[in-house]
């Protein structure tokens, strides 16, 4: 078998890290009470206003039922509000609600100073 190119290693490394990356947040956001899901959507929230159900699906590149279970579990906890989109009543408009724009907040520092503290090492 022939050895793996640089470019092959770099982008094998790159993955591996992406992965090792993901996990790490997704155990560090856990114990806020979050998922990593739920913490993607409350991120594309914050940075593209309320969305349709449809649009965030998209926007975190799931199938629709598969949001509709993390809406639910994010609606229990608070941190979302569904409403009835004024241009087409049988959409629903997904908004964060305040204890959403806090646990936001929160995991934003967070993403932040992991972000800082890799670049560091880098």
């Amino acid at each position: 078998m022939a050895r793996a190119t640089e470019t092959e290693q770099l982008f094998d490394g790159l993955s591996a890290f992406n992965r090792k990356l993901r996990a790490f947040f997704d155990a560090v956001v856990r114990e806020r009470g979050l998922t990593l899901t739920r913490t993607r959507a409350l991120f594309a929230l914050a940075r593209r206003g309320p969305l349709t159900q449809k649009e965030l699906a998209e926007e975190l590149e799931i199938e629709t039922p598969t949001l509709v279970r993390v809406l639910d579990g994010m609606e229990k906890q608070d941190l979302i509000q569904r409403r009835e989109d004024e241009a087409d009543r049988r959409a629903k408009r997904i908004d964060m609600t305040s204890t959403g724009r806090a646990a936001y907040e929160d995991v934003y520092a967070l993403a932040r100073d992991i972000r800082q503290q890799i670049a560091e090492d880098i």
